[in-house]
C-alpha cells in the first residue's frame, strides 16, 4: 500500500510540474522604482521627505577611525566599503500659510543617480510655483542645486530663498574662492551659480542664528560642516522636528562614533563637537530629527546607547492621521 501512495505521489508532482509553466503568468520586469516621496503629520504641519537619489562615497573620506574599526561598524549594519551608498534627502513643510522647501538636491551637479527632487514633489501633489519659502542648510552643491533648471534659470519663481550669514559669506566670496584649493574651487562656483539668479531677483535673504523664518521653523546654529552650516527645529503643536541637514553622512559609523568626521567637514573639529552636542541632546529629548544623509526618508529618533554612543531609529511607515480613519 505504501509503495501504491509512493507511486501515486510521484505521478502527482510530475504532473504538477508538467502543468507550471501553464498556471503561471508571465509578466517582463517593471525595473522602475516608486516615487521617492513619503509624508508625515507633526501637529498640524504635513511633513513631506522628498528622495534627491542617492550617491556612492568613499569610506576613506572618514577621519579619526582606524580601518579595522571601521570595517566592523560598516558590517554591522550591512554597509559596503570602501564604497557606501549616501542618501541625498529635502524635506517639504506645508505649514498651512507657508510652503517650505528645506534644501533643494544636486539636479545634475554630480551625475545621474542625483537630482530627483523636482520629479518627486510633483509626484507627492506639489508644484515649484507654490514654494514661498526655501530655507538651505548649507550651500554645497547637493543641497543648492535643485534651486534651478539645466539652463540655469530659478525653479522657484514665487520663493525667498533662505541662507545662514555666515555661509552666504563665506561662499559667495570670490577673494575665499580663489585663495581656496584648486580641488575646492568648483564648489565656490556651484554657490555661485546657484544664487546668481535669486541675487538679481532680489530673493536671496541672509538670517543669523535663532531667527525663526516662518512661524514654527526656527534657525538652529550647527556649524563646523561649512561655517553656517545650519539646522531647523520645526514645531506645530508642541511636535518638535529637528531637521539637521548634514550632521551625519555616514549613519553606519557616526551614530556609534561621533568623533569621526568626515572630509567634506571644513572645521574638522568644531564639526565633531557641533555633532556631539545634537545627538545628545535629540537622545534625551525623543524629539523627531531628519537628516539630509539619513537612508530615506531620513526621520526617525536618535538612542542612546551609552556614553558617547548613540543608535539611528528611523519611523515606521505609516498612514497619516487623516487617512487612517477614512
Amino acid at each position: 500500500m505504501q509503495k501504491f501512495f509512493r507511486h501515486v505521489l510521484v505521478l502527482a508532482a510530475a504532473a504538477l510540474m508538467g502543468l507550471a509553466p501553464l498556471a503561471q503568468a508571465e509578466a517582463p520586469k517593471v525595473a522602475t522604482q516608486v516615487p521617492g516621496y513619503y509624508r508625515t503629520q507633526l501637529g498640524q504641519f504635513e511633513i513631506t521627505a522628498l528622495y534627491d537619489g542617492a550617491i556612492e562615497i568613499d569610506t576613506k573620506l572618514l577621519r579619526n577611525a582606524s580601518a579595522t574599526d571601521l570595517q566592523r561598524l560598516l558590517s554591522r549594519m550591512f554597509v559596503g566599503n570602501p564604497k557606501m551608498q549616501t542618501a541625498v534627502n529635502a524635506y517639504l513643510i506645508n505649514t498651512g500659510s507657508h510652503l517650505v522647501l528645506v534644501d533643494a538636491g544636486a539636479a545634475k551637479l554630480f551625475g545621474p543617480s542625483l537630482g530627483y527632487v523636482l520629479q518627486n514633489m510633483k509626484a507627492a501633489g506639489y508644484e515649484p510655483a507654490q514654494v514661498d519659502t526655501v530655507v538651505i542648510t548649507h550651500l554645497h552643491g547637493d543641497h543648492i542645486g535643485g534651486l534651478n533648471d539645466a539652463s540655469g534659470q530659478p525653479l522657484f519663481t514665487k520663493a525667498k530663498i533662505f541662507v545662514a550669514q555666515a555661509d552666504s559669506d563665506f561662499w559667495l566670496s570670490q577673494k575665499i574662492a580663489d585663495a581656496a584649493p584648486a580641488e575646492v574651487q568648483p564648489f565656490f562656483k556651484m554657490a555661485r551659480d546657484s544664487a546668481a539668479p535669486y541675487l538679481a531677483a532680489g530673493q536671496w535673504k541672509t538670517f543669523s542664528e535663532g531667527s525663526v523664518l516662518v512661524p514654527g521653523i526656527q534657525a538652529v546654529k550647527a556649524n563646523g560642516h561649512t561655517p553656517g552650516h545650519t539646522a531647523y527645529a520645526v514645531e506645530s503643536e508642541g511636535q518638535k522636528l529637528l531637521i539637521w541637514g548634514d550632521l551625519v553622512h555616514a549613519h553606519a559609523v557616526q551614530f556609534a562614533r561621533p568623533g569621526v568626521s568626515i572630509e567634506f567637514d571644513i572645521d574638522q573639529k568644531q564639526a565633531i563637537a557641533t555633532r556631539r552636542g545634537i545627538l545628545k541632546a535629540m537622545a534625551a529629548s525623543k524629539s523627531l530629527v531628519a537628516g539630509m544623509h539619513l537612508p530615506f526618508p531620513g526621520i526617525g529618533h536618535v538612542r542612546a546607547d551609552g556614553s558617547d554612543r548613540y543608535s539611528w531609529v528611523p519611523i515606521e511607515f505609516a498612514p497619516l492621521p487623516t487617512a487612517a480613519g477614512q
